[in-house]
């Protein structure tokens, strides 16, 4: 019986013992919910800790909520953290979402922060609007390029004035969309100028046909403005090409010259080489007439008077070449001085 007595009086100072804990742990939390006006169980508090979901932020969480006249359950709180949301932001977003006469429900919040958007930043950027740089200098060139129609390249940067379009946050495209269809609308724009002197007498052109193109379509913004914040004038694109196409003329004509001079050379040593045979062929053939005179003498159809008479013939023949010559030098040397 005695033992009976202490097993019961150690298993009652065991419980008391595990409800002093709990109490002393959760006793805080629960009287500020109760003096907030956000009731919250104290079983509860003790279920939470056992799920692993934070008490202290579900209780900010609904003390903030009531305060704001938001009646958001424990329960949903609790879901939203369990699955990895931001739930002081949340509601935080929701209460900044309700001063401002946004509509915004706890669902649509949750969905967005647990797509990994910042509700509360989205919910500010609604309220206040934002401005973007385009391009963004952090990431590349602090101007966007483009080439009017008369060859000159103009630098230009815009910012561009957006809010968010809470409707559009889940599933809408981000920032860097918004830039890169505003750099694209720029550079359209600028080609599409006749030269790059309007554009700059009327740096308004840019952003007004801009705008009306509708960028923010898809996006999680709403474009307000675009300003052109800057235009400076770049190299001449069109002399550069034009010279560089020329050069590029130059050579193929260079090379097209090169391979007729080349032709023609070929053609010079082939005519030369067909020369040489030829005079072979001369001296092969004038190489037979000693042969033949020979063949004829063994025959006896030519004799040495005819022989000799040849031979007179030839020098007779060549006498009266040179003499020839002789007397064409003396006349024109006669007419050099005479003039």
């Amino acid at each position: 019986m005695d033992a009976f007595v202490g097993v019961l009086a150690a298993f009652v100072g065991i419980v008391l013992l595990v409800v002093g804990v709990v109490f002393i742990t959760f006793f805080r939390l629960w009287i500020r919910a109760w003096l907030s006006g956000a009731q919250v169980g104290l079983f509860s508090l003790v279920g939470m800790s056992l799920r692993k979901v934070n008490p202290g932020v579900i209780v900010d969480s609904r003390i903030m909520a009531v305060k704001a006249g938001l009646f958001i359950s424990t329960n949903d709180l609790e879901t939203h953290y369990l699955a990895g949301g931001k739930v002081l932001r949340v509601v935080q977003a929701l209460i900044a979402a309700t001063k401002a006469n946004i509509d915004l429900s706890f669902k649509q919040a949750t969905a967005i922060d647990l797509a990994g958007r910042d509700i509360l930043d989205a919910v500010q950027t609604s309220v206040n609007p934002k401005v973007i740089d385009c391009p963004d200098p952090n990431k590349g060139p602090s101007t966007v390029a483009a080439v009017a129609m008369d060859g000159i390249q103009l630098k230009a940067k815009a910012r561009v004035t957006v809010r968010t379009n809470i409707r559009g946050l889940v599933g809408g495209a981000t920032e860097d969309t918004i830039i890169a269809r505003v750099g694209e609308g720029i550079v359209t724009t600028i080609g599409s100028s006749e030269n790059h002197k309007k554009v700059l007498e009327n740096p308004d052109n840019i952003s007004r046909v801009v705008l009306q193109r509708g960028l923010d379509a898809g996006t999680a913004f709403e474009i307000l403005s675009i300003d052109v914040a800057d235009v400076d004038v770049g190299e001449n694109i069109g002399a550069q090409l034009q010279i560089k196409q020329a050069e590029a003329d130059k050579q193929i004509a260079q090379a097209r010259a090169e391979e007729r001079r080349a032709m023609a050379y070929a053609r010079e040593q082939e005519m030369r080489a067909q020369v040489v045979e030829m005079r072979a062929r001369v001296v092969e053939a004038e190489a037979e007439v000693p042969r033949a005179m020979a063949e004829a003498f063994r025959q006896g159809n030519l004799g040495i008077m005819d022989y000799y008479r040849m031979k007179n013939v030839e020098a007779d023949t060549s006498m009266r070449d040179s003499i020839s010559k002789l007397e064409r030098s003396e006349s024109e040397d006669t007419d050099q001085g005479s003039s």
